[in-house]
């Protein structure tokens, strides 16, 4: 069951991502630059002339997604945790195709000291992972439920994000745009000033299909005030409906397509150019996680030219937001275990992580740094937290060999879209019923 948090209890906002990394496939860095490769096994002890020594020490090697960071904010990682725990010397490797990469290394018994859980499924956490329900944080953590068995926690967000709209503010200078829109249909009004004024109002990416990820699973929490639907959708022989969150989620990223408020032609977009034309408000809005605000400002935009609201999917005038996590840090059961508590702690408390990456702090007690987060924090949403449990769904819709994000581009560019529903509802029936679910 999803909890519905009031911005007063979660005191800040995120919201994920993955942002996009370039690099090497097996990118490394250490001390002196060595492969770190095959570093599973238990830690190197570190010679303290015969002094007991109960601290952290030995190599330890972080497996990441974050290519970009290598060689550039990793480094000064590695110096300050190593001043705090001089015993350890601290290395990170980097892969692109993470989940796959990351899953297969696992498989082999062959993995880093401490890395992202891959989509894997809950059951399996105790086979490759040391429980971190021993580490002693300065608050309570979001989503300690996530990667849970047998009563005991596996993984640990490394961040935590939400979803609305970001938006060049001098795009919306330029159209006569001095209000944020608190009804649907005043967001419909701003995209027409938007249009009006020369200006695509919103960047979908619909041809690079995962950015509609957002009209899977979040618009969809918004319009129904739950984050369960997911899960749900196994009770039913027919989980997409034109009345439900799917359809509704749906009807509206159809509308924006038909009314010209999306790109012009939207099988051809592109996602490194979008954040270009946001950032010179060629475009004016994304709908997408607090995650892409630092990135659309690496691509010229000032700070200050940059904002972010949530995006009011009816005319209820009660905003809301879903609160999702990041990536979930892991630690080696066979691995240097206590460095790499160690380690997690202080990636969390200390090394600012949260901040670079735009995210939400996951700790609890800690305020977000991102001045665009404390904007849409003023403008008070209910924040829906992630909801996590059976994997039912995903087994009925992996059978059914559903991809959601193609559903979406159907759904949106069909003539008759009820039909896209009938067609997709009748695959996930078929497969529930093979699956005797």
């Amino acid at each position: 069951m999803r909890k519905i948090f009031s911005l007063s209890l979660i005191m800040c906002l995120m919201i994920t991502a993955l942002a996009a990394c370039g690099g090497k496939d097996n990118a490394t860095t250490g001390s002196n630059g060595a492969d770190t490769a095959g570093t599973d096994k238990k830690a190197e002890t570190t010679d303290t002339g015969g002094a007991k020594d109960d601290g952290p020490s030995g190599k330890l090697v972080f497996l990441t997604n974050r290519t970009d960071m290598i060689g550039k904010e990793y480094d000064d990682y590695k110096k300050r945790f190593e001043e705090k725990y001089p015993n350890v010397d601290l290395q990170f490797e980097a892969i692109t195709d993470y989940d796959k990469n990351a899953k297969i290394r696992i498989s082999s018994g062959e993995y880093p000291d401490v890395l992202f859980i891959p989509t894997i499924p809950n059951a399996e956490l105790p086979k490759y992972f040391e429980p971190l329900d021993d580490i002693q944080f300065s608050g309570e953590l979001y989503f300690k439920d996530a990667k849970v068995d047998g009563g005991k926690m596996y993984g640990i967000s490394s961040g935590a994000s939400t979803v609305g709209i970001v938006y060049n503010k001098k795009a919306f200078e330029k159209a006569g745009i001095t209000e944020m829109p608190k009804t649907y249909d005043e967001f419909l009004a701003i995209c027409e000033k938007l249009k009006t004024a020369g200006i695509v109002p919103l960047a979908s990416n619909f041809k690079d299909k995962w950015p509609l990820d957002t009209w899977v699973y979040d618009v969809p929490s918004i319009i129904s005030g739950k984050t369960d639907h997911e899960m749900k959708r196994a009770e039913t022989d027919t989980p997409y409906t034109m009345d439900n969150e799917y359809g509704k989620s749906w009807s509206i990223l159809r509308e924006l397509q038909q009314k010209g408020y999306l790109e012009k032609d939207v099988n051809s977009t592109n996602w490194e150019q979008s954040k270009k034309d946001i950032a010179q408000g060629k475009m004016a809005m994304y709908l997408l996680g607090n995650w892409v605000i630092n990135q659309v400002i690496d691509n010229g935009a000032a700070s200050e030219d940059i904002g972010f609201f949530p995006f009011p999917a009816d005319n209820s005038g009660q905003y809301k937001a879903p609160l999702n996590p990041d990536f979930f840090y892991a630690v080696n059961k066979n691995g240097n275990v206590k460095a790499a508590k160690a380690f997690i702690q202080w990636m969390m408390e200390d090394s600012g992580y949260e901040d670079f990456a735009g995210f939400i702090p996951v700790l609890k007690n800690k305020e977000p740094k991102l001045a665009q987060l404390a904007e849409f924090n003023n403008y008070k949403p209910q924040f829906l937290e992630a909801a996590f449990g059976d994997d039912t769904a995903t087994a009925i819709q992996n059978k059914a060999q559903i991809d959601q994000q193609s559903m979406v581009q159907e759904f949106v560019l069909s003539k008759d879209p009820q039909k896209v529903l009938d067609k997709y509802n009748a695959a996930w029936a078929k497969a529930k019923k093979s699956l005797g679910k």
